[in-house]
């Protein structure tokens, strides 16, 4: 019970913590409590490419993601791995411009590119297994809560670069959910180490509000684990 309310509190924390600084502080207090010999608590961090499945003509998008995780070990090699990414986006870009109603931004954005850009908070729930306690498997839902989204006109002049960045949040829905697995690989033999991985994210919602518009997002993530306040660390054979 202990650790389970721990656990909430390190999560309401860290939900809204908004910069590096503030994640790698509570981590720092809450880490030693957090990690037991069935409990793996770090930080997790790594570069996202996001893509809108259902949007012709758009290219994927480039982030990076910060976050907390948990590996709660449940059986043998067997885990339940779970986190939030508490800064993280989703989204695409390379895609034409829309006109906005006012005939001089139309004309001078015409032929620019539009960027659509979407940070949520995301909790997968993963079944985690592990071969030789090396490398790793694990898939499960992952769900997510939109947080804000912007469209980003972008042109080039003879005078330079303009941007201009629309708030949109809301033509999209505030849940998201859908599908995550990935692999990875431990550096050291121990039940607790650092590890480096890759997962893909498939959404089956549809997070456009706006009528006739399909919108699904997904993502490859290429991140690293690392362990907070390991403790006792015992080598598995």
């Amino acid at each position: 019970m202990k650790t389970l309310t721990r656990i909430s509190i390190i999560s309401f924390l860290l939900l809204f913590s908004l910069t590096l600084k503030a994640q790698v502080l509570i981590s720092l207090v809450f880490g030693e409590a957090l990690n037991t010999p069935k409990i793996e608590f770090g930080l997790m961090g790594g570069l996202n490419r996001s893509y809108l499945k259902d949007i012709s003509g758009s290219e994927g998008l480039n982030h990076f993601n910060l976050g907390f995780y948990f590996h709660i070990n449940v059986k043998n090699n067997s885990f339940i791995s779970t986190g939030v990414l508490v800064k993280s986006n989703v989204g695409a870009t390379g895609m034409p411009v829309y006109s906005i109603g006012n005939a001089d931004f139309d004309t001078i954005y015409q032929d620019g590119t539009l960027t659509k850009k979407i940070s949520c908070f995301y909790v997968p729930i993963m079944y985690h297994y592990r071969f030789n306690n090396r490398w790793y498997i694990e898939a499960g839902p992952q769900a997510g809560l939109r947080t804000k989204a912007v469209d980003i006109f972008d042109t080039s002049t003879l005078d330079g670069d303009l941007t201009y960045t629309k708030d949109v949040k809301e033509q999209y829905t505030r849940l998201d959910f859908g599908l995550i697995g990935g692999a990875g690989y431990k550096f050291k033999k121990e039940i607790k180490s650092m590890a480096i991985g890759v997962s893909y994210y498939y959404g089956l919602v549809n997070v456009s509000k706006t009528p006739d518009v399909t919108m699904n997002n997904s993502s490859l993530n290429f991140y690293i684990k690392i362990p907070i306040g390991l403790g006792k660390n015992p080598e598995v054979n």
